[in-house]
């Protein structure tokens, strides 16, 4: 198996994550790879999201997040597998992913107004 390169943790800036996550595909896509907790393909991990997008738009979404360091990929025959970066991201943005686990609408309590 192969591992496309994705920059070092240390080398990624805010400015750079902030503007990957300003769109609103890839701030769902992140938020199911959170959820996922694994490495899972880019398509299965939207199926569950609504989210509908045509492969090269995903692979596109995808490129972006990984270059701004969110996530990793790796080559499994012809799939592409993905996975959030957490451990890495925690450490460089403390509580970024937190937050972005908080502000979650699909992961908001069910009101019982």
């Amino acid at each position: 198996m192969t591992e496309v390169i994705e920059p070092a943790i240390e080398t990624v800036t805010i400015d750079v994550v902030l503007s990957a996550l300003a769109d609103p595909v890839r701030l769902t896509l992140v938020r199911a790879l959170d959820a996922a907790g694994d490495w899972t393909c880019g398509s299965d991990v939207l199926r569950d999201t609504g989210v509908a997008i045509g492969k090269s738009t995903l692979s596109h979404h995808i490129k972006v997040l990984r270059q701004a360091g969110l996530i990793r990929t790796r080559v499994d025959g012809i799939r592409r597998l993905v996975t959030l970066r957490n451990d890495e991201v925690e450490q460089r943005f403390p509580g970024l992913l937190a937050m972005l686990r908080e502000q979650d609408p699909a992961r908001a309590p069910a009101s019982t107004a």
